[in-house]
């Protein structure tokens, strides 16, 4: 297909412009649209786990994007894994991809030694860290690449973001980095946090990794064998 078009499913807003930039910049043929349930999120921090309501909302989300015609559909809210999961095993044949499943792709590739790959991910949901980590150790255990894995919460940012300031923000991610443990990559954990990726990055020598670059670019693989 010349043009897919692919859904892009939000449950935070302050995801949508990092991905729309990162489309724009890897695959600007591709036709991409958004919907957004921002009570996701909020319901889910409350809840403190995904809850049997949550998935059967994924999977109407899911049903909703392929009634629009999508070739395929990115998740950009990454506490939700179980229940991507849940609509990608009942919709076989059509890429559904979580935010993160590229990114940890990529940092795997990273392991070069019989030494245990040292990781640190930063997040700024911190309900997030527990699904991401549990995502992360068993595509390791797959592949048989032994990992040590630190995940690291940075309060307020998100707010910070969500306030309008950025710089503040990309700040506290970039002093977050200087504080963590040696590791041999870094991931940033939310889509939202893509544009602190030049400021973290130049803090240290360690590769900073984000996920809507690795996201774009392995869904458009996978449409484009």
């Amino acid at each position: 297909m010349d043009t897919p078009r692919i859904a892009l499913i939000h449950a935070t807003s302050l995801a949508m412009e990092p991905i729309t930039k990162a489309f724009k910049t890897f695959a600007p043929s591709a036709e991409i649209f958004h919907l957004l349930d921002d009570s996701l999120s909020k319901d889910h921090a409350k809840a403190k786990t995904l809850t049997p309501e949550m998935y059967a909302r994924f999977e109407d989300l899911t049903q909703y994007a392929l009634k629009t015609g999508a070739h395929g559909i990115l998740f950009t809210c990454s506490a939700f894994g179980m229940a991507i999961d849940a609509c990608a095993h009942k919709n076989p044949g059509l890429p559904i991809l979580k935010p993160n499943q590229a990114m940890f792709e990529d940092a795997l590739r990273m392991s070069t030694s019989s030494l245990p790959l040292k990781v640190v991910l930063l997040a700024t949901f911190e309900a997030s860290i527990a699904s991401m980590r549990e995502e992360f150790l068993a595509l390791a255990q797959s592949k048989k690449i032994d990992v040590d894995f630190t995940g690291i919460f940075v309060p307020q940012a998100m707010d910070d973001l969500a306030n309008g300031q950025a710089q503040m923000h990309h700040q506290k991610i970039a002093q977050a980095l200087l504080n963590a443990p040696a590791c041999d990559v870094f991931m940033l954990a939310q889509f939202s946090m893509a544009d602190a990726q030049t400021l973290g990055q130049s803090t240290t020598k360690t590769p900073v990794l984000c996920s809507p670059t690795s996201a774009v670019q392995s869904m458009m693989q996978q449409l484009h064998p």
